[in-house]
């Protein structure tokens, strides 16, 4: 027996993602009854997710969950949601930073939060990982303005800016910046960096897997043989990290690392998701290589340092990674001078309403297999 259902959406570009925004009072209390409403939405088990409105890549099979915040220093909770194109399957596990980036724009539309004469000022606090994140949001005249002259690799036209500032990246899921206690580990002889800040990462030069790192996503796709070896350091990884059986999870994500292709970048990077290539770089997996460069020996500090990008010893504060669509600019303040203590991470993003209304979903009366990673406590 099947049910018909409804729930108010807004669908939202953010960065390079795009989704439905959610209210977290529409949906039920278990993690496992959300779920089966997000499968249901997204189309989720087809190629196409045809029977949704995902878009049969992970880039657009994402979902935002707000709500009004209790927390003393947020305005509101975000929860992402990583929902499988083609298994039920929905990961609660990681952060996305790119639909963060609508997370504020959506929080003043919805009234969660009064907007401000210029730029609004969003305080969020993220589930997935506990941490805060300030949303500068442009609002001329106490209005949201989604346009403007920024411009960002992986996205067509320009938007306005949105300034995003991640506080207190070290750590959000292992509880340290490097899980393993040291900044380089060897797995199926490859040496890796095992590293978390703002998510857990593993770096390995794509040299060192016959690659020369700046091939396309697709190429990368297409060759099973580097996925199979890639995965398999990944689930080592995951163990090395405290993460435990990583087979179901997103989490560690790899990426592949190798010098930059021109002077004004640092270094050049293909961010997996963690079994495709994305088309750019998740603005997580973004921060964490950029705090990595200035971490001594480190896998992207070392390309670093052999590129001639920084100093033996040094601190890069202003990180530019290149990635398959382009470029991404990152600000990194360390205190005092400290390359392992990082105060925040900063970096600009644009989003766009696209949709506001009321989307349908059905419910079966049979349990799905999904599998559930449960939220950060």
């Amino acid at each position: 027996m099947t049910m018909m259902n409804s729930i108010p959406c807004m669908i939202m570009r953010g960065g390079t993602s795009r989704g439905p925004f959610l209210r977290m009072r529409d949906l039920p209390d278990s993690q496992e009854a959300q779920a089966e409403i997000l499968l249901s939405l997204m189309g989720s088990g087809h190629a196409l997710q045809i029977d949704g409105i995902g878009g049969g890549d992970p880039l657009t099979s994402k979902v935002a969950i707000v709500e009004r915040s209790s927390h003393p220093e947020a305005d509101v909770d975000y929860l992402f949601a990583q929902v499988d194109v083609l298994n039920r399957r929905v990961d609660f596990n990681p952060n996305c930073g790119n639909m963060l980036s609508a997370v504020g724009p959506y929080a003043i539309e919805t009234g969660l939060v009064e907007p401000q004469e210029g730029t609004t000022i969003v305080r969020v606090r993220n589930l997935n990982t506990q941490r805060l994140i300030e949303c500068h949001v442009p609002t001329p005249g106490r209005q949201i303005s989604y346009e403007g002259d920024t411009a960002i690799s992986g996205v067509p036209g320009r938007a306005a800016g949105i300034q995003l500032s991640f506080l207190d990246v070290i750590g959000t899921k292992t509880g340290a910046l490097l899980p393993t206690g040291q900044a380089i580990d060897t797995i199926e002889d490859i040496e890796v960096t095992c590293l978390d800040a703002a998510t857990p990462i593993l770096m390995v030069n794509a040299f060192d897997l016959g690659l020369s790192g700046r091939e396309s996503a697709s190429e990368l796709d297409a060759n099973p043989a580097m996925l199979e070896r890639l995965e398999m350091i990944r689930r080592q990884a995951g163990l090395r990290m405290g993460l435990g059986d990583v087979s179901q999870s997103v989490l560690p994500k790899p990426v592949l690392v190798s010098a930059p292709s021109d002077n004004t970048s640092t270094l050049c990077t293909r961010y997996f998701v963690p079994h495709r290539c994305h088309k750019a770089i998740a603005v997580t997996g973004a921060i964490a290589v950029a705090t990595a460069v200035s971490v001594s020996g480190t896998v992207a500090n070392r390309i670093a340092l052999e590129a001639g990008k920084l100093e033996a010893d040094g601190q890069l504060s202003q990180v530019r990674l290149e990635h398959p669509s382009g470029f991404i600019d990152l600000d990194v303040e360390h205190r005092n001078g400290n390359p392992v203590d990082i105060a925040r991470v900063s970096l600009i993003r644009t989003a766009r309403k696209i949709m506001n209304g009321t989307i349908f979903y059905s419910l079966t009366s049979a349990p799905s297999q999904h599998v559930l990673t449960s939220k950060a406590s």
